[in-house]
């Protein structure tokens, strides 16, 4: 028998090194190594697509799940495999949207100590961060483009 709580406190634990690695040590080659690389995307990935399979093939959702109206939607959150489907889509696209703040700050010669916040706000809040991040860019003439560029300029090469 699945132990739900027990995953999803792992699921939350194992996230938090990465973050701590962002905020307090953005230079690092650990986090170089271990927050900008494929490690958490591919783990909470893998996650994410066997507890989905589980929910759509192996009967670990809620009667009703579907992606047809709001209705079926909640079903899903119905059970604990639909909770741990959602939460760790929501860790590992708010980890993604951190690491990206980290990197991009840099390369607008953003200090550390205004992306960061906004960092925290995307980790606990998701989108307040990046609309945070993109206000302050904004504030600096940065712009919003996403294009990530070596030079930190906002139009794509080639």
């Amino acid at each position: 028998m699945m132990d739900w709580n027990l995953l999803y406190v792992l699921i939350n634990a194992v996230v938090v090194p990465a973050w701590l690695l962002l905020l307090f040590a953005p230079r690092w080659r650990t986090t170089e190594l271990v927050v900008h690389s494929g490690i958490y995307p591919l783990a909470y990935g893998a996650l994410y697509t066997v507890c989905l399979l589980a929910s759509m093939f192996f009967g670990q959702s809620a009667e009703g799940v579907g992606m047809g109206s709001i209705a079926a939607i909640s079903a899903l959150f119905d059970h604990p495999n639909g909770v741990i489907v959602g939460w760790t889509h929501y860790l590992v696209f708010d980890l993604f949207v951190g690491a990206w703040i980290g990197r991009d700050a840099p390369r607008r010669n953003i200090p550390h100590v205004i992306a960061a916040p906004c960092m925290i706000a995307s980790f606990l809040f998701g989108p307040v961060g990046l609309l945070a991040y993109m206000v302050v860019r904004l504030l600096r003439g940065e712009g919003i483009s996403l294009f990530e560029t070596g030079d930190g300029g906002a139009e794509p090469r080639g």
